[in-house]
């Protein structure tokens, strides 16, 4: 019994000592980190005291010390910063669907201020500027070296004063001066309209107005059409689309799934994830869909884009989007103002991410280069060649009824209808041939 006791004992012991020894360390560890972070607080602190009394002109100390949070922010990620109370405001506002600008989506890259995307009907976008311009001036003021913030804050400004920003863009030998004029920018989310028997849904942002906007457009899109029976399809634009609230991307997916994973994102810790679900009901009753993306789709686009695909439930045609498979958490701090932290990496319900890498379409499809008028030339009609109804004295088709005759120049006018729309929008017109070829197949009509 006394060498149970003894040798229990001595167990007991013998685990002690070895907790100690394994606790010991980890302790004396996490006790010199705590340490160096404190005269890490320290150091800043001995910064900030020697700028404010030494430097050659006096500062606002407000300033400095939201620069110093901005600079740890930025330091992460591109898309985290800090939001004084201005910005959360403008942030909130253009959440809402309205604000002053230019109308484009900027991220930063290599010290320049790189378009993600222009906004449809924006000065930006009717100025000319591209997804992928590179701004390396603003009103001759170069932007290397600045933060994002403090170059978005340049091009800022009172509505219907003008901008010169100054663009690289990829295939061109010189950079370009663009001038716009300021002005108030209002959304609106989502547009449609009909191509011959096909739905287009243009969706230009993800705001708080994107579902209640897709849902009455594909409503009075397919009442123009005398009902689901007569479409042959939906194309559903993203193009340029920069992104916004996952809320919104996930409803929008919604809108076309009738079950499944639409998206998770996952941060940190296990307990930070999150798993998002398609609920019953497709509003398109399943009609065939192709999603148009490019490289100005990001965030939120490409949720929504990657869902559609892994689910096979649309095919997705253009070029590989932006690639940006993060979530950012905007929290409110003392004082109104904000800071927008990356807080997790969202999937795609096949389990990818897209982070950097982008979603490659299925068809991948490049919209020709604008062509600039030539100076001097005149828009004409190509000439249409002679056919045998062109020849003097040829036979007549007796074998159609007026009413035949009527409906194959209808056809023949949609056709060329068709062919008017690739020399404006190539890839659109790309994809509604697509759902053209898809209904041809199909038996039931």
């Amino acid at each position: 019994m006394k060498k149970f006791v003894m040798a229990a004992l001595g167990g007991t012991m013998a685990g002690a000592l070895l907790t100690t020894q394994i606790a010991g360390p980890l302790i004396a560890q996490e006790a010199s980190r705590q340490s160096s972070v404190y005269e890490q607080l320290d150091l800043f602190g001995d910064i900030f005291e020697r700028i404010r009394a030494q430097y050659v002109e006096e500062v606002d100390e407000g300033e400095l010390i939201e620069a110093a949070i901005n600079g740890m922010l930025t330091s992460l990620d591109p898309h985290s910063s800090f939001l004084p109370p201005k910005d959360f405001d403008s942030m909130q506002v253009q959440t809402r669907g309205e604000f002053g600008g230019l109308g484009i989506e900027v991220t930063q890259e290599e010290g320049f201020v790189k378009v993600v995307s222009p906004i449809d009907g924006t000065p930006a976008d009717e100025a000319g500027i591209e997804a992928g311009d590179f701004i390396t001036h603003v009103d001759g003021e170069s932007v290397l070296g600045l933060t994002l913030d403090q170059a978005v804050e340049l091009m800022r400004g009172p509505v219907g004063s003008d901008i010169v920003i100054t663009v690289v863009r990829e295939g061109m030998d010189e950079p370009l001066d663009v001038t716009i004029t300021r002005d108030t920018i209002k959304l609106t989310a989502v547009r449609s309209r009909v191509e011959g028997n096909t739905v287009v849904l243009r969706v230009t942002t993800f705001n708080d107005q994107t579902y209640p906007n897709l849902e009455e457009q594909l409503k009075k899109s397919v009442e123009e059409l005398e009902g689901l029976e007569n479409v042959n399809g939906f194309v559903l634009d993203l193009r340029n689309n920069p992104g916004g609230l996952l809320t919104q991307a996930i409803r929008v997916s919604d809108a076309f799934l009738d079950a499944g994973e639409i998206v998770s994102t996952r941060g940190r810790n296990p307990q930070d994830s999150d798993r998002y679900n398609a609920t019953d009901g497709d509003l398109t009753s399943g009609k065939p869909m192709v999603v148009l993306i490019n490289g100005g789709s990001a965030s939120a686009s490409e949720i929504v884009a990657g869902a559609l695909q892994d689910h096979h439930r649309a095919i997705v045609v253009g070029t590989k989007s932006f690639g940006k498979g993060s979530v950012q958490t905007v929290m409110p701090l003392k004082g109104d103002g904000a800071m927008r932290l990356t807080t997790a990496r969202y999937y795609t319900p096949s389990g990818r991410s897209i982070q950097a890498l982008g979603v490659s379409p299925d068809i991948v499809v490049a919209q020709p280069p604008r062509r600039p008028a030539e100076e001097g030339a005149e828009d004409t009609p190509a000439r249409n060649p002679r056919t045998e109804a062109d020849l003097r004295g040829s036979l007549n088709n007796d074998s159609l009824t007026d009413d035949e005759r009527r409906q194959i120049e209808e056809e023949r006018a949609k056709v060329e209808e068709a062919a008017k729309l690739r020399e404006e929008d190539y890839q659109l017109a790309y994809a509604i041939d697509i759902l053209k070829g898809l209904s041809a197949l199909d038996p039931v009509k």
